[in-house]
């Protein structure tokens, strides 16, 4: 990966299926989580897809005008300070960010390096895919183990799968 640029596998303008309404999904490469029946695990390998910066995928995320989701592969495994920039510049566009990792959110807060980013990303979704947990009912997520987090919103209210956190 270049310095200063984000390993981007593909970005899907326009898709409903990685959080509420119409979406920009950034999909990053690389993930060592490596679930059995991972749906997407050509997203492993670190070296696939294209180094970009945070102003070229910032150029897609304004021309799109949608809120954005970060996917891969698994996004904590790129330079958090890029991701966090990125993050606070899709919040200074008028945009929600939504984050799917394969670590929980307990992993991640015992860890002082993802601070950053767990302030700047609105829900997190978290846990590895579990096959033997998939549920084709839930929304967001394919195993019942996985939750949709909202980091900055008032505790108590309800999670888009109606639980609160």
């Amino acid at each position: 990966m270049a310095e200063n640029t984000l390993q981007v596998l593909d970005i899907v303008e326009g898709t409903s299926v990685d959080g509420p309404g119409l979406r920009t999904a950034i999909y990053f490469a690389g993930c060592h989580h490596a679930c059995p029946g991972c749906h997407n695990p050509q997203s492993w390998d670190f070296c696939a897809g294209r180094p970009m910066t945070v102003n070229s995928i910032m150029e897609i995320v304004t021309e799109n005008d949608f809120d954005v989701t970060f996917s891969g592969g698994d996004p904590m495994y790129q330079p958090l300070d890029l991701l966090a920039e990125l993050a606070d510049r899709i919040h200074r566009a008028g945009h929600t960010v939504w984050c799917y990792t394969g670590f929980t959110l307990e992993e991640l807060r015992e860890k002082p390096e993802y601070t950053g980013i767990l302030a700047a990303i609105d829900v997190l979704v978290d846990g590895p895919y579990i096959a033997d947990r998939r549920d084709t009912t839930l929304r967001f997520r394919g195993s019942d183990n996985q939750r949709i987090i909202h980091l900055h919103q008032q505790k108590g209210a309800p999670a888009e799968d109606g639980h609160t956190f």
